[in-house]
């Protein structure tokens, strides 16, 4: 049976503001050898699906500094409110200048127990319309592209849409299609 190691040291290594590099001392229960490990605390993430009244999801294209390409995604960004589902109101409106109606959680994910500590939530929004301009953050640089969501699919087999969470939460709008 797999056991909890024990914890013997853990102290922040290095604060980035949106993130922090912890650094964790452990002891292995199988083994007993003591094993130093990092994880990356960060606050939670929320990403949304905001579909328009005729079939079409309001989604965002950025430069990612990561992959050094522009990606075709949903908007998404960090839980920084009480509520996941506020925070993906926010972000929607901040990102797209988007706004709509009953907004429906699909699903929570991990993005790597490994070395986060933090989850992603995926938000559904039906009835998405434009109410505002967008209002981006002094480092984003984001176009609002339309893309009917018969296309998603094809958009993903050919790796136009690679970013993995925008992967799982298309899965949770199929899993809730279904």
């Amino acid at each position: 049976m797999i056991k909890e190691w024990e914890l013997l040291d853990s102290r922040v290594d290095k604060d980035y503001g949106v993130f922090q590099i912890r650094t964790k001392k452990a002891r292995s229960p199988r083994t007993s050898r003591v094993e130093t490990f990092y994880v990356i605390e960060a606050n939670d993430w929320v990403n949304i699906i905001p579909l328009t009244d005729d079939g079409k999801v309001v989604m965002v294209r950025q430069f990612r500094h990561g992959s050094k390409d522009v990606t075709l995604e949903i908007p998404g960004g960090i839980v920084e409110e009480a509520s996941s589902e506020e925070a993906a109101l926010r972000e929607l409106l901040e990102e797209t200048g988007f706004s709509g109606e009953r907004v429906l959680h699909l699903g929570t994910t991990n993005p790597n127990p490994a070395i986060f500590t933090n989850l992603c939530h995926t938000y559904l929004v039906h009835n998405a319309v434009k109410v505002a301009d967008s209002n981006l953050d002094p480092d984003e640089d984001i176009d609002v592209v339309l893309v009917p969501v018969d296309e998603i699919p094809s958009l993903i087999r050919n790796g136009t849409i690679s970013h993995a969470l925008v992967l799982v939460a298309f899965h949770f709008l199929n899993l809730y299609n279904a």
